[in-house]
């Protein structure tokens, strides 16, 4: 099956307009940069990545930049050398200048390599999650760029984390019989007024869900005046988490979230900037017994292995198309395997949620094998928009069973959405 095309549409919705999504330094719409692989007579490959309106066309175009080392190549050529294909995106000797491994760059490069498993998925004719759960120890290795993270695991030590299947069949079991456990963010976004907040509330805790998330990062008598309503909403059981989209400087989030800790959050996420390793550590250091959450714009692998080797986080939040698609995220969820870090995926704008779905079931049936820490995030916004959208019934994802990566949008959807000339946009 050969590649033939790679088609790249810059599609956005029109999210800021009702506060949805918006946070202590966003209020955006959120958009895709998506990618469409055709091939010479089988399935077409989609992958994407997430972004906040303005510059989507800048990642839509650093994909068409990088698609030629993807068009014009097999499947079978492209999974026989997969770090070789890897590389050829993340380090491409002329665009790497831009990044490397990082920025818009390495963004286009995980949509590409997402598009390409996704294009293996459906030609395989299984679900993500089925079709890595399914790979032996040996070719999952055979993935991932040990590159600059071997001194903190080495293909080795992988390969003894993934040998070890005992209750694979018990796990799969539970998934099938109650889903994955899941947390909402949709009842507390900034920009919501408060009876907006209580309502959203009292709405997902009588669907089922038990834990839910609320942004942080105003003035903090209105950060604690919101945890509030909402904590005697759920009531003293219910995880209550907390995000502050890196908008604290260290002593700051160390100062707001002894306020904060009144209401007993379970995770502070992103408390500072996104590249401060030592900075996270102090902050974990100072708040602890709270937990401390980040990963939705870790650059790299790199980046989560300082994270983890500092002990500067105790929930892993890998986003599946912020970092170089299925393969580095294999390295990222390899490492906090070795470190003991619970994988609590970021998914928090348009088809993120269909993309993590997939993630965490691998990484549960494969790595972790206790749920215990491990929660998919859930928001509410756009998932209709997908041929194959997340099911969550009682606050826990359902299984996928449509072969690739759920993240196909709607050619209707397309059509609409497109930026400039879409009919929404017009």
């Amino acid at each position: 099956m050969k590649i033939t095309e790679a088609v790249v549409h810059d599609v956005r919705f029109p999210t800021a307009a009702a506060g949805d999504g918006s946070d202590a330094i966003n209020r955006g719409d959120y958009s895709a940069a998506y990618v469409e692989l055709h091939t010479d007579g089988g399935p077409v490959g989609t992958g994407f990545t997430f972004t906040n309106g303005r510059g989507n066309e800048i990642a839509c175009a650093a994909i068409e930049a990088l698609a030629h080392h993807v068009v014009g190549r097999t499947l079978d050529e492209i999974f026989a050398e997969p770090v070789a294909f890897w590389r050829s995106l993340s380090a491409d000797v002329q665009l790497r200048w831009l990044g490397p491994e990082k920025g818009v760059i390495h963004m286009a490069t995980g949509a590409l390599v997402n598009a390409v498993w996704d294009l293996r998925a459906k030609a395989e004719g299984k679900p993500m999650w089925r079709l890595l759960a399914e790979l032996s120890p040996e070719e999952l290795v055979a993935s991932i760029d040990f590159h600059h993270i071997s001194d903190a695991i080495t293909p080795a030590e992988a390969l003894e984390l993934l040998r070890v299947d005992e209750g694979y069949a018990q796990r799969l079991a539970v998934l099938e019989r109650d889903g994955f456990p899941s947390y909402t963010t949709s009842v507390g976004w900034l920009g919501y007024p408060d009876e907006q907040v209580r309502e959203l509330t009292r709405a997902a805790y009588a669907q089922g869900w038990r834990a839910m998330k609320m942004k942080v990062g105003g003035p903090i008598e209105d950060d604690l005046r919101r945890a509030r309503l909402i904590r005697a909403e759920i009531g003293p059981d219910a995880l209550l988490m907390m995000d502050a989209n890196q908008v604290w400087d260290v002593d700051e989030a160390i100062a707001n979230m002894a306020v904060l800790a009144e209401v007993d959050p379970y995770w502070i996420e992103e408390p500072t900037h996104a590249d401060d390793v030592l900075g996270h550590a102090a902050v974990a250091k100072a708040v602890a017994p709270i937990r401390v959450a980040t990963g939705e714009v870790a650059a790299n692998r790199v980046i989560f292995k300082q994270l983890m080797q500092a002990g500067a986080i105790q929930v892993c939040q890998v986003d599946a198309c912020r970092v170089g698609g299925v393969n580095e995220v294999l390295s990222i969820l390899l490492l906090a395997a070795k470190f003991g870090v619970p994988v609590c995926p970021h998914a928090g704008g348009v088809g993120l949620c269909e993309y993590v779905q997939h993630l965490s079931i691998f990484d549960y049936l494969r790595l972790g094998r206790s749920l215990d820490g491990r929660m998919v995030e859930y928001v509410d916004h756009l998932h209709e928009h997908f041929e194959d959208p997340i099911t969550v019934v009682e606050g826990r994802y359902q299984l996928p069973q449509q072969p690739g990566y759920s993240v196909t949008l709607k050619a209707s959807s397309i059509a609409e959405y497109s930026f400039p000339d879409g009919p929404v946009w017009r």
